[in-house]
C-alpha cells in the first residue's frame, strides 16, 4: 500500500465526515471513488457522509434559529432573495428541506434560512435526515460508479490514487471559479 492510499484508508472516514459538515458533494464523490479502489466500504463512506451532512445542516438550522433573523437584517443588498427563499420555505417546506443539499449557492445559507423562518424542529429533523440519506446515496454512488467507469482507463493503483487527486483538485477549481464568478456577478 502506497503512503497515499495508506492515508485515505486510515483517515478517509474522518475526513468524509469533516468534509461533510463543512460542504460535502467533493468529499462524498471522493469517498465513492475510494470505496471503488477498496480503500474505504461503500457502505460506511454513506452512513459517515449522512451523519456529517445531517449534523452540518442541523448546527446550521440552530444558528439561523437563534441569529438568522438580526444577521439576515444586516445583509441589505440580498433582502430580496431571503424574502423570495422564505416564501418558498412557508409554501413547500417538505422540498425545500430536502432539496436544500442538491441547490447549488443554498448548502450552507439554505438550513440558515430554514432555521430563521422558524419552521420547527420537529418538522425539520427528520426532513434533513431524509435529505441527508437521498444525499449522500447519490454523491456516493456517482463517485462509486464514476470510479468504477475511470478505473477500466487506469491500470495500477498508484496511477488511480494520483488520479482521485486530480479529479478532487479539478472539483475544487470548479467550485472556487464558481463561487468567484457568483460572487462577481452579485457586485
Amino acid at each position: 500500500m502506497t503512503d497515499l492510499s495508506h492515508y485515505i484508508a486510515q483517515y478517509g472516514y474522518w475526513v468524509i465526515l469533516i468534509g461533510c459538515l463543512l460542504e460535502g458533494e467533493t468529499i462524498t464523490l471522493l469517498g465513492g471513488i475510494a470505496a471503488h479502489n477498496g480503500l474505504l466500504q461503500l457502505p460506511w463512506v454513506m452512513v459517515v457522509a449522512v451523519l456529517g451532512g445531517t449534523l452540518g445542516d442541523q448546527l446550521l438550522y440552530f444558528a439561523g434559529r437563534y441569529f438568522g433573523i438580526r444577521v439576515f437584517a444586516r445583509v441589505k443588498h440580498q433582502q430580496s432573495r431571503i424574502k423570495r427563499a422564505q416564501k418558498l420555505i412557508a409554501k413547500h417546506p417538505i422540498l425545500f428541506v430536502i432539496g436544500v443539499r442538491f441547490m447549488y449557492g443554498f448548502r450552507i445559507i439554505g438550513p440558515v434560512l430554514i432555521g430563521a423562518s422558524k419552521l420547527p424542529p420537529s418538522r425539520f429533523v427528520p426532513l434533513n435526515i431524509l435529505g441527508a440519506i437521498l444525499w449522500a446515496i447519490i454523491f456516493v454512488l456517482l463517485g462509486y460508479y464514476g470510479g468504477q467507469a475511470i478505473g477500466k482507463f487506469l491500470n495500477d493503483t498508484e496511477t488511480k490514487l494520483y488520479s482521485l487527486l486530480l479529479c478532487a483538485l479539478i472539483i475544487a477549481a470548479i467550485i472556487l471559479l464558481c463561487f468567484w464568478w457568483r460572487r462577481r456577478e452579485a457586485e
